[in-house]
């Protein structure tokens, strides 16, 4: 890119398409809605999913089971994990945990699972714990606190009098 190339092409505010302004302009006669058909038509619009009635890629596509979209989103961490990357006495937290990238992402609940082997002394503090992997930090001499999951809100109904 040119330094006199710059002037050009970038707009702050694009200018809004002025159709229907003769065939000098490119968006003449039709004004880009072609020839014939509803999508000429004023006041048309189509489902954004709509293909021209040929079978809709989400009409294709196969679906199996039940995906539950109110579900936690789990994010796990095994106790390998945390012997590698905490030394012996530190706290582990969520924030930490972050920052040492073994908590990616959005999600509602940490859960520590017991794969591999804890050789140091953790205090090591999430949402769950898998029954394996609260007796491995135990046995290490560590402490598992458990933090309470998020409760749903529930509004007080008022007593009419």
């Amino acid at each position: 890119m040119n330094l006199n190339d710059v002037h050009r092409g970038i707009h702050k505010f694009k200018k809004r398409k002025r159709v229907g302004r003769g065939p000098g302009s490119g968006h003449g006669k039709t004004s880009g809605r072609g020839h014939k058909g509803q999508g000429q038509r004023a006041g048309f619009s189509a489902h954004p999913t709509f293909e021209g009635g040929q079978m809709p890629l989400i009409r294709r596509v196969p679906k199996r089971g039940f995906n539950n979209r109110w579900a936690d989103v789990v994010a796990i961490v095994n106790v390998s994990d945390l012997d590698a990357a905490f030394n012996d006495g530190d706290e582990v937290t969520l924030e930490g945990l972050k920052q040492k990238n073994f908590a990616k992402g959005s999600f509602d609940v940490l859960k520590v699972l017991g794969d591999g082997e804890l050789t140091k002394k953790l205090k090591v503090t999430a949402h769950r714990f898998s029954k394996s992997a609260r007796e491995k930090i135990e046995k290490a001499g560590g402490q598992a606190v458990v933090l309470p999951e998020k409760q749903p809100v529930v509004k007080n109904k008022q007593k009419s009098r």
